[in-house]
Formats: C-alpha cells, sequence, structure tokens
C-alpha cells in the first residue's frame, strides 16, 4: 500500500516539497523560455526560420490544450476538431459579418467552449478505448460537415484571403511580426498552466488522472474536473486554431483532419505527459521535421511511427524524463 495513503500527513509535507521543488525549477525555466522565445529575432532575416518558429508558438498552445486533457486520464483524438472549429468560427466573423480581430478570436473560443462542454456532458463518462473512439467520430464528423458547409465553409475548396491579425489598428501581416504575438500568446499559455497546477484545482486534475476513485472518495468530483479540462483544453485549441487561419490566410476541411489530432499526440509523449514542460520540447521537435522533410510524405509517417515506437520503448516519461534523470543525479552528487 502506498505510504501516503497510510499517513495523509506525510502525503501532504511530500506535496509541498514537490511544489516548492517544481517552484524552484521553474525560476529557472521562465528566464530560458523568455531567452528561447527571443531566439528567433535573431534570424528575422530568414523567412523560413521565422516561418517554423511561428508553427513552433502555434502549436505550443494547441498541445497545451491537449496535455491540460490528458492530466484527467482521458486522450482526445478530436483535438483538430476544436482547433478547426475555433479558425472557421473566427473566419466566418471576420469576413461575413465583418468583427473586428479580437471579437472574432473570442467568437471562435467561445464556440469550442460551447460544443466541447455538450460534447463532454454526454461522453465523459466513457473511459479508456471508448473515449477514443467517440471522440475520433466527432473529429471526422466534424471534418464532414465542413466538407458539406457549402458557401459557409467553402466546402473542400476551403476559405482563402482571410485578412491578417490586427489590434489597435497594428496588422500583424509579416511574419515577423506576427511571430511576435505568437510568441506572446505561447508564453501566457504557459504560464497559465503553471500558475493553475499550483492551485487546489490543478491537483485535483492531478489527482483525477492519477486515482479517480482515490480522488473521488477524497471529495474530488471526477465529472466536474474531467469537464473543467476538456472544456479548458478545448478553448487553447480553438484560440491556435484562430491564430493559424489569420497566419496562414487559407483554411481548409483538410487542415483540421484526423493526422492533426495525431501528430498533437506524438508531440506530447515525446516531450512527455503529465508536465507543462513536455508540450514545449515536443513542439520545438516535431514542428520543423515535417517542414524539413515535406517533400517526402512517406518518410515523414514512417519517421513519427519509428520515433514514437522508440519514446514509448525506452523513454515512456518522454524527453523531460531524461532532464529529470540528470537533475537527480546532480542532486545526489
Amino acid at each position: 500500500m502506498n505510504a501516503s495513503v497510510i499517513n495523509p500527513r506525510a502525503a501532504r509535507s511530500a506535496s509541498l516539497a514537490g511544489s516548492r521543488e517544481k517552484g524552484g525549477a521553474w525560476k529557472v525555466w521562465i528566464p530560458s523560455l523568455l531567452v528561447l522565445f527571443a531566439l528567433p529575432l535573431l534570424l528575422a532575416g530568414n523567412a523560413f526560420y521565422v516561418h517554423l518558429s511561428v508553427l513552433i508558438c502555434l502549436n505550443i498552445i494547441f498541445v497545451n490544450g491537449l496535455a491540460l486533457i490528458n492530466r484527467t486520464g482521458q486522450l482526445s483524438f478530436c483535438h483538430a476538431a476544436f482547433m478547426g472549429m475555433g479558425a472557421f468560427v473566427s473566419v466566418i466573423c471576420t469576413m461575413r459579418l465583418q468583427t473586428p480581430f479580437a471579437v472574432s478570436v473570442l467568437a471562435g473560443v467561445l464556440a469550442a467552449m460551447a460544443v466541447a462542454y455538450l460534447l463532454g456532458a454526454v461522453i465523459l463518462r466513457l473511459q479508456g478505448v471508448y473515449f477514443v473512439l467517440v471522440t475520433f467520430c466527432f473529429g471526422e464528423l466534424f471534418r464532414l460537415v465542413l466538407l458539406e458547409g457549402g458557401n459557409l465553409t467553402g466546402g473542400a475548396n476551403g476559405i482563402a484571403n482571410i485578412p491578417p491579425a490586427s489590434l489597435f489598428g497594428f496588422a500583424f501581416d509579416t511574419k515577423l511580426s506576427f511571430y511576435g504575438l505568437a510568441a506572446v500568446c505561447a508564453f501566457c499559455s504557459i504560464v497559465l498552466l503553471i500558475a493553475l497546477f499550483k492551485t487546489p484545482k490543478g491537483n485535483s486534475l492531478d489527482a483525477v488522472g492519477d486515482n479517480p476513485e482515490l480522488a473521488e472518495s477524497s471529495g474530488i468530483g471526477i465529472q466536474g474536473s474531467q469537464m473543467f479540462a476538456f472544456v479548458g483544453g478545448s478553448a487553447m485549441a480553438g484560440f491556435a486554431g484562430t491564430l493559424l487561419a489569420h497566419y496562414l490566410g487559407f483554411v481548409s476541411p483538410e487542415s483540421f483532419n484526423q493526422h492533426i489530432s495525431v501528430a498533437a499526440i506524438i508531440m506530447l509523449v515525446i516531450g512527455g505527459r503529465g508536465t507543462v514542460l513536455g508540450p514545449i520540447l515536443g513542439a520545438l521537435i516535431m514542428t520543423p521535421l515535417p517542414e524539413l522533410f515535406r517533400s517526402a510524405i512517406e518518410t515523414q509517417n514512417i519517421m513519427y511511427g519509428v520515433t514514437l515506437i522508440l519514446v514509448l520503448r525506452f523513454l515512456p516519461t518522454g524527453l523531460v524524463g531524461i532532464g529529470r534523470r540528470f537533475f537527480r543525479k546532480g542532486r545526489r552528487s
């Protein structure tokens, strides 16, 4: 039996010690992240590298949402659907209703949250493979709805000539200027998760993911925690979709197919589940690879498969686990 179950005081002390250790580590990581986000500014003369940096920032936001859902023990295969929901609602508001960029983004995020709440009320009682299958089916259903959307969604042709993002009269119409917006949003999403997981609500999400029966016996609402994570994670996916649409200037149903959801899961697994740093590492490593090997689609799929198998076999905790091992060895020495 776990010692923390026998001795609640010891469990509380261990939890506080872990929180202090995490807090001390993030005093180092937050300045490091600021330096990391500033590095692409040194490559401003290379449009390709700036473009990759923008995609990395958007993927960090996207995978952060999936990581939030995964904290409660669920794995969503319809994450790309909520990204597409935010993108299409934002674009429709901008181009059909002529709403400002900030209002369009808010509409896209709220739409993703509303659908996630309605969907979660139905499927969050499912566990394991059943939850995965239902979310997979919902993702495919959403893509088919976009294909049959006619003039509203553009059907298979999608929507082109989307105006660039603009705030307070300033248009983010260059790669470098949009990188500034994407970097700020990505950094804020990271800080938001750090702050959340230091609160009792964040601890309850971890408790539900680790041992739902024990969490429920301790008075933690499993359905409420899972709903909070599912809606919050879907909102982050929708937000990333709104930024992506206004950055690329084009959206189509195939921009948000199941391959995008699988890619997000791969980034999360490779980086490290259950950590805030995991999605960052996963996005940093896996985002540039498809761009660098875009000419060989089959090689991409083989590379993804081999990488995922190796990580699951030798690094079950992801790349974050390597850093933890070195950190523990350093402390022991």
